[in-house]
């Protein structure tokens, strides 16, 4: 793992290293905003209130008893990539690797909403986890506070969004949210809050420091600038291998290889550059299309017989008819990163 910094822990996977469809729990990436909370199962709670008409606090085990569903799902921090931005941005400095690919057991965030009785008043569900800290940066909040993210309700009672217990058919791991973590798929990862302790339904838009002064962008809204929350994942593709500067011998069948996913949607195409963007070539999906995941491709690329410098670049189109974009959005900042990366590589 990269260490991008210690405290709070936030590791990147090593994204040359990909070689499978699912990224292992001690490989996944990790992102944390405070310092690691310990939680005991044995007296966990997870309460849940609000617009309920039957407030609840459930225990780990009677948690696992109401369902058992699967989901294979990616996760992505917005700021995935976001080192390749000029001039440089605040925020951790993540190049390819703030990504991978795993299967959540869990229970249906839908199945304990309608156990507490969901209110029809309720508008905003939010998820709050049991890490928490001080904001040091501008603009500060007036005190510590945890860490929470809301979902509108429609997005909230959809059968896919799991309270996920275990990560590749084990327990969680403490740093992937033990005991408990949402799963949010199709949505950048701010989302699947972890050590999820509190779901408290309003009845108005949660306007919470991680929903709106941070994880936020700018768009227009009647031509005024308006700041929305990041939620969709954005169509997107990298290149595994050959890395950054890689030397590759000359005169030879080379496999280029990486993943590319987009949101809600699926990924139907990938194209591959070898001369900086001048043209494009199909590459090979290597397995079948799958809602919120990943989808692994591969190009053979014939080296120039000569010593040379190649750019190369991918870039992924879903079946919506997205398709990353060359240049990144600026009204997006520090988040949302998902234009081409040029790779250059030697050939000798």
């Amino acid at each position: 793992m990269i260490i991008r910094e210690k405290e709070p822990e936030n590791l990147e996977f090593p994204f040359s290293t990909l070689d499978g469809y699912l990224v292992p729990n001690e490989r996944f990436y990790v992102r944390s905003h405070f310092a690691t909370p310990t939680i005991d199962a044995r007296t966990y709670k997870l309460r849940i209130e609000g617009a309920v008409e039957r407030p609840l606090e459930i225990g780990y085990d009677e948690l696992r008893s109401l369902g058992r569903e699967k989901a294979t799902a990616l996760l992505e921090c917005a700021g995935n990539s976001r080192v390749f931005l000029t001039p440089k941005v605040k925020g951790v400095a993540w190049e390819l690797g703030a990504v991978g690919t795993a299967e959540w057991t869990g229970v249906p965030l839908a199945a304990v909403l309608k156990r507490a009785k969901l209110k029809d008043s309720a508008v905003d569900i939010v998820l709050e986890g049991a890490d928490s800290g001080e904001i040091k940066d501008e603009p500060k909040a007036p005190r510590i506070l945890p860490f929470a993210r809301s979902l509108p309700r429609a997005k909230a009672l959809g059968h896919e969004i799991l309270l996920a217990y275990q990560m590749n058919g084990t327990e969680l791991p403490t740093a992937h949210g033990y005991p408990v973590r949402a799963v949010v798929p199709g949505w950048y990862a701010v989302a699947s809050v972890k050590w999820l302790t509190r779901i408290i339904a309003l009845e108005k838009p949660f306007s919470g420091f991680h929903q709106t002064i941070d994880y936020s962008y700018w768009t227009q809204d009647h031509g005024l600038p308006t700041l929305v929350p990041v939620t969709e994942i954005q169509v997107k593709s990298e290149i595994a291998r050959p890395e950054f500067h890689e030397v590759v011998p000359a005169n030879t069948v080379y496999r280029v290889h990486g993943a590319a996913w987009t949101g809600e949607s699926e990924i139907s195409r990938v194209e591959v550059s070898t001369n900086g963007g001048a043209s494009w070539q199909p590459a090979r999906l290597a397995d079948k299309s799958r809602r919120h995941a990943w989808r692994l491709w591969e190009y053979s690329w014939r080296t120039p017989a000569n010593r040379t410098r190649v750019t190369l670049m991918s870039r992924a189109t879903d079946k919506t008819g997205r398709t990353q974009p060359l240049m990144h959005d600026r009204q997006r900042g520090a988040y949302m990163v998902n234009m081409v990366l040029p790779i250059d590589v030697d050939v000798r």
